[in-house]
């Protein structure tokens, strides 16, 4: 196996059982045998359990930026459409086979940010920007005319974010998707949606 194979192997699968398990729960065995890697080639690419965090965290965060920006860019609709459709695979009831893992950061968020400076800056440098990718979508839909805002893009899409990883946490808390539903008459009042 390519040596960029391994390294991209061994990260998704901290991804995976970190997304079930947390950062502390889960031990460098575990994450080696899921990912059929010796424990030797750990260290090979990777200093620390630590440093190991900080790059599953911006594999993560650089995964779900490109499925952002995919999501913001889909033909045939208007931006308003293609941010709502954005929101709805939050749900863990949207079919997406990968909910657990899209929610690595509201998983690992609380538990590493005062456990690691470096997963901390992470996490921190990933949320920035997915705020930017959405502050720039929901100024395109202002151009456009499909949404419409009261105060900055900016403030808007760090409100939104923070609606939304709210209702991350509240979703695992009450097991089922009234919290994202609640989001979305939030965000859609926001936006200045019909339908509100």
């Amino acid at each position: 196996m390519p040596e960029t194979d391994t390294r991209a192997t061994i990260l998704k699968a901290g991804r995976k059982i970190m997304a079930q398990k947390g950062f502390s729960a889960v031990g460098l065995n575990e994450i080696l045998s899921n990912a059929g890697v010796p424990k030797g080639s750990f260290y090979h690419y990777f200093s620390s359990k630590d440093a190991f965090g900080e790059a599953v965290l911006k594999s993560y965060f650089d995964r779900y930026h490109v499925e952002m920006d995919a999501a913001c860019s889909m033909p045939d609709l208007t931006m308003a459409e293609r941010l709502t459709h954005w929101w709805r695979n939050w749900s863990p009831y949207s079919g997406e086979d990968d909910f657990q893992e899209r929610g690595l950061a509201v998983k690992l968020g609380p538990e590493v940010a005062d456990l690691s400076e470096a997963m901390r800056l992470a996490l921190k440098v990933g949320t920035e920007r997915v705020i930017a990718r959405l502050a720039d979508a929901i100024v395109s839909g202002e151009k456009e005319g499909s949404l419409t805002i009261d105060d900055s893009p900016q403030q808007v899409a760090a409100s939104l974010y923070s609606l939304w990883i709210g209702a991350s946490v509240m979703a695992r808390i009450v097991r089922t998707d009234d919290p994202f539903e609640q989001a979305m008459r939030t965000t859609r009042r926001t936006l200045g949606l019909s339908g509100s």
